[in-house]
C-alpha cells in the first residue's frame, strides 16, 4: 500500500482553501477546512459523513468548481457492479469491426485495446491528460455492497485499476477522492484506513444563516433568521428525518417562490394582511419542504406549530437586534 501519493497540493494554504470556498459560496469552518486541506495536501481520500442534505455531496462539487477542474461522480446503490465502476468493452463496436473484416479476432486479442475500452467513473478518474487531477466523488457509499468496498481498496490505495487485457491503469496525476456516507451501514476498517474522515455535523443556527444569506440572497436577513430558528428547533424533535441543510435552502426557495409567484393571497395570514413573518398557518402550508416521512408531519399539531412560531419570532428579534 503506498502511504503517501505525489499531489499538486502540497504548498496549499488554508488560506488558498477558505478562498476557494468563499468563491463558491460555500460556508465551511475549521471542522471542515481542516480535514479537507489535509486531503489535499496529503493525497489522501475523504471520507465524509453526516446525515442526508447536511451538504456532503455539495463539498464535492464546489471543489470541482473551484478548482476548475472535472467532476466525476459514481452515485453508488446497492447491487453495483465492477463494470459500472471500472470499464466495459464496446461489445457492439468490437463485433462490428470483426464482421467488416477491418480487424481480424487473432490470438493477440486485437480488439481488446483502448480503442474499445468505455470509461466508467472509477477509470475516468485516473485517465486522461490533466493539468489538475479531477474530483472523484464516490457518493453514499455505504449504500453498495461489501463486494465494491474490496473493489476500492486498491483504487484508493494506489489509484491504479488493472484491466487484464491492457494491463495496469495508473494515474499520472492522482483524483482528489471524496467518499460520502449517510451512516446506513458500517463501512470496513480496511476501507477507513485508506481514507482521512469528516463528520459533517448539523450546522450552527448562525452557520445556517449564512448558508441561507448565500444560498438565497433575496430573502431579507430578518426572514432568514426566521427560516433558520424554524429549522434549529425542528431538529430538537425526535423525527425520523432530521431538515438538513438541502430542505432549508428548498423551504426558503418555496417560501421566496409564494411571496412572489402570481398567487399574492398564498403567503398571507387568515385575516388577509401580507405575510412578512412565518406564521403558524404559513409554517404548516409549507412543512412538505422539510419534512419527508409522514411519522414526522403527524407530529406537528398546534401547539408544535405555535412554538415554531415562536422560534421564527426570537430568531427575528434577535437578527434584527444585531
Amino acid at each position: 500500500m503506498s502511504e503517501t501519493t505525489a499531489t499538486p497540493f502540497e504548498t496549499f494554504t488554508e488560506s488558498d482553501l477558505r478562498r476557494l470556498f468563499d468563491r463558491q459560496e460555500y460556508v465551511a469552518e475549521d471542522d471542515i477546512v481542516i480535514p479537507v486541506l489535509l486531503a489535499l495536501r496529503l493525497g489522501k481520500p475523504l471520507l465524509i459523513e453526516g446525515d442526508p442534505g447536511s451538504g456532503k455531496t455539495e463539498l464535492g462539487k464546489v471543489l470541482a468548481a473551484g478548482l476548475e477542474t472535472e467532476l466525476v461522480r459514481l452515485q453508488c446503490y446497492e447491487g453495483l457492479a465492477a463494470e459500472n465502476t471500472l470499464y466495459e468493452w464496446n461489445y457492439t463496436k468490437q463485433l462490428l469491426s470483426v464482421q467488416a473484416g477491418e480487424r481480424g479476432v487473432t490470438d493477440d486479442g486485437s480488439v481488446f485495446d483502448e480503442e474499445y475500452l468505455l470509461e466508467r467513473p472509477l477509470l475516468r478518474a485516473l485517465s486522461g491528460d490533466r493539468d489538475r487531477p479531477a474530483v472523484l466523488l464516490i457518493d453514499e457509499v455505504d449504500r453498495a455492497d461489501q463486494e465494491f468496498e474490496a473493489l476500492l481498496l486498491e483504487f484508493l490505495s494506489d489509484f491504479q485499476v488493472t484491466v487484464p487485457e491492457l494491463g495496469t491503469v495508473e494515474a499520472s496525476v492522482p483524483p482528489i477522492v471524496l467518499l460520502t456516507s449517510n451512516r446506513t451501514r458500517g463501512l470496513s476498517d480496511a476501507l477507513k484506513r485508506r481514507c482521512l474522515y469528516l463528520h459533517v455535523e448539523p450546522p450552527s443556527f448562525e452557520k445556517e444563516r449564512e448558508i441561507v444569506r448565500r444560498k438565497a440572497p433575496e430573502l431579507d436577513g430578518p426572514t432568514a433568521a426566521e427560516i433558520c430558528g424554524v429549522v434549529q428547533r425542528l431538529r430538537e424533535e425526535p423525527l425520523l428525518k432530521q431538515p438538513g441543510i438541502a430542505e432549508t435552502l428548498d423551504w426558503s426557495r418555496a417560501l421566496l417562490a409564494l411571496r412572489s409567484g402570481t398567487d399574492d393571497d398564498s403567503a398571507a395570514t387568515d385575516d388577509g394582511d401580507p405575510d412578512t413573518a412565518l406564521s403558524p398557518q404559513l409554517i404548516d402550508r409549507t412543512l412538505s419542504c422539510l419534512l419527508k416521512e409522514v411519522e414526522d408531519v403527524s407530529r406537528i399539531d398546534d401547539d408544535l406549530l405555535e412554538t415554531l412560531a415562536r422560534a421564527a419570532s426570537d430568531a427575528r428579534e434577535r437578527a434584527e437586534a444585531q
